[in-house]
C-alpha cells in the first residue's frame, strides 16, 4: 500500500473515532457529571499515552529542545496555558452537549478551523481570499443548524461555539510550542492538567460515586482510550507523511461522522434546513484548510 494512502486510511480512521466520540460523550452523561465524565475519560487517556511517550525518551532527540532557561519558562508556561485551553473547550463542549445533538455539536466545534486562520491574521500570519469565502460559508451554515424562529442561538449551541472559540487558541498554542517539545510529552502534560481541572471541579459540584462511573465504563473507555489515546497516536503517526492540506480535510470529517453516530446511535434527525448548514459549514471547512495550509 502506497504511504500516501496508507496515511489518508490512518487519518479517516482517526475522524471516524473522533466523530463518533460525541455520541459517546452524550451517552456518558446518562450516568456521570460532565466534568467527571471529562476528568476520568482523560486521565485514562494520559496513562494510554505514556508507554508511548516513553519510547520516544529512548530516542536520540530531547524531549524538550532547547536547554536555555528562558525556552523552558515559555514551554512551562505554554504548557501550561495547552492545558487551561483543553479543559476549557472540553468543559463547555460537555456543558453544551448537555442541550444540543451530538451531530450539531461535531459542526460548530469544527468552526475552530475556520477561526484558527482567522486569528492568526493578528499574530502575522497570511490570509487569503478563499479564507474569507469560507468563513462566510460556515457562518451561513451555524445560522440555518443553530438558530431558532426567535433569532436566537440554542443554549447548547452557544457554549459549543464558545468552545469551538477556546479551541481554536488551544490549536494555535500547540502550533508555537509543538516545536520545542517532544509532541507526546505536551499531550501528556496538557492531558494532566485538563484532568485535574475537571476532577477537582468534579467532586467540588457532582455526585462521584465508583458505581456511576463503573455504569459508565464503555463510553469513558471510548472517550479515553480511543478518542484522547488511540486517536491522538494516530494523527501523529500520520501526519509524519500525510500532507498537511490533506490531512486537514480527512480530519474535518469527523463533523460529518458525529452526525452520522447521533443518527445511528442516538436516533437524532436533521430537517432539511440543517442539512443545509451542515453542508455549507463542511464546505467553508474545506475551503479554509485547502489555502491556508497550501
Amino acid at each position: 500500500m502506497k504511504t500516501s494512502l496508507r496515511s489518508d486510511l490512518i487519518l479517516l480512521l482517526a475522524a471516524v473515532i473522533w466523530g463518533f466520540a460525541f455520541v459517546a460523550q452524550r451517552i456518558g452523561m446518562d450516568y456521570v457529571g460532565p466534568f467527571t465524565y471529562n476528568g476520568v475519560r482523560f486521565a485514562l487517556g494520559t496513562i494510554i499515552l505514556i508507554p508511548f511517550l516513553y519510547i520516544n525518551a529512548n530516542k536520540t532527540e530531547p524531549l524538550i529542545k532547547s536547554s536555555h532557561p528562558s525556552d523552558r519558562r515559555k514551554i512551562i508556561i505554554g504548557s501550561l496555558m495547552t492545558g487551561l485551553f483543553l479543559f476549557g473547550g472540553v468543559a463547555l463542549q460537555q456543558l453544551g452537549l448537555q442541550q444540543t445533538t451530538a451531530g450539531k455539536a461535531g459542526f460548530i466545534t469544527g468552526l475552530y478551523v475556520v477561526l484558527v486562520p482567522i486569528v492568526g491574521l493578528f499574530f502575522g500570519q497570511r490570509s487569503h481570499l478563499t479564507m474569507w469565502i469560507g468563513a462566510a460559508l460556515s457562518v451561513c451554515g451555524l445560522y440555518l443548524l443553530s438558530m431558532t424562529s426567535t433569532f436566537s442561538i440554542d443554549p447548547g449551541d452557544k457554549l459549543v461555539l464558545y468552545c469551538a472559540v477556546i479551541f481554536t487558541f488551544h490549536v494555535l498554542f500547540i502550533a508555537w510550542l509543538s516545536p520545542m517539545m517532544d509532541s507526546f510529552l505536551l499531550a501528556i502534560i496538557q492531558f494532566t492538567i485538563c484532568a485535574l481541572l475537571n476532577l477537582i471541579i468534579a467532586f467540588a459540584i457532582e455526585p462521584v460515586t465508583i458505581t456511576s462511573i463503573m455504569q459508565a465504563w464503555l463510553p469513558i473507555a471510548y472517550g479515553g482510550i480511543l478518542s484522547v489515546g488511540v486517536a491522538y497516536t494516530l494523527q501523529v503517526i500520520a501526519q509524519k507523511t500525510a500532507h498537511p492540506a490533506y490531512a486537514s480535510i480527512i480530519l474535518s470529517l469527523e463533523a460529518v461522522f458525529a452526525v452520522i453516530g447521533g443518527w445511528l446511535i442516538l436516533h437524532e434527525q436533521l430537517n432539511q434546513r440543517m442539512i443545509v448548514g451542515c453542508l455549507l459549514m463542511l464546505t467553508g471547512m474545506v475551503v479554509v484548510q485547502v489555502k491556508w495550509k497550501n
